[in-house]
This record gives structure tokens, sequence and C-alpha cells, in this order.
């Protein structure tokens, strides 16, 4: 497993979106950021920080993954319940991956309604409205 296999599967999850945040992040949301979408996943891009993967995996799953050997608590992120993978082989290639798609479901599914709404329309349509968001936060932080 690397950062091009991650992307790769989150990038072929529903609605999901990159940026690079940080420096050296890697973030996977679900939904734009610009229009309320959420982070769901993170991978280090330049192998610095601690950890290689951090990722949302909900209250119920939180103490169970900090069990096994190579996985604990996010820093800063540990409340929103999210763990690091500190070496690509603390877990199996499909464990990650499924790890992945729980981790963006349980994100989409807490996104307001008006950002699903947008995610519901048509993707010009939707496109547009993400265009314009993009556009009006980039003239507000200029201000």
């Amino acid at each position: 497993m690397d950062n091009e296999r991650i992307r790769t599967i989150c990038m072929s999850l529903p609605h999901a979106a990159e940026t690079v945040n940080w420096g050296h992040h890697l973030v996977y949301w679900a939904g734009d950021r610009d229009i309320g979408g959420k982070m769901f996943a993170m991978t280090d891009l330049d192998g610095t920080g601690f950890g290689v993967l951090w990722f949302h995996c909900g209250a119920e799953r939180f103490h169970e993954l900090q069990e096994i050997e190579g996985i604990s608590a996010s820093p800063y992120l540990a409340k929103a319940h999210w763990v690091t993978v500190e070496r690509w082989d603390v877990l199996r290639p499909r464990q990650i991956e499924d790890e992945l798609k729980r981790a963006h479901q349980l994100i989409f599914e807490k996104l307001p309604k008006r950002t699903k709404t947008i995610l519901a329309m048509q993707e010009k349509e939707r496109n547009k409205v993400v265009r314009e968001r993009k556009k009006a936060k980039k003239a507000a932080s200029s201000r």
C-alpha cells in the first residue's frame, strides 16, 4: 500500500475531492470543502510527519482499532474519532480499503443538508455552484 493506491481508492468514492493542506498532507474530502464537504482521510506526502495515513473511524471502531499495534489516536483529531496508521504494513490492503470506504460513508452521512443538496445536482450545475463558491471565498479572503 502507498499514497498512490490510497489516492485511487479515495478518489473512486462518490463526491470525493482532494486538497493539499498543511504543507505536506493530501486530504480527502466527502464533498468539495468549498461547499461544506468534510475531510475523511489524509496521507503524508513527504514522509516528514508522524504516520502514513489518518482517517475517521467513528466512535465504535475508535478504541478497537487502537488495540492494533501501529495504530494510535490521531493528534488533534482524536476527539473526532480519527486514528493514525504508523506504517503501511499495519493493516492488509483490503482492510485499509474497507476502513477508507467506511470513513467516507460516516462523514458523508454527517454532511449538512445544503451540502447534500448541491451534491445531488446534475454534474454541470454542481460544478457551476462549486466554481461560484470558490470565487466568492477567494474574493472574501483577499479583502
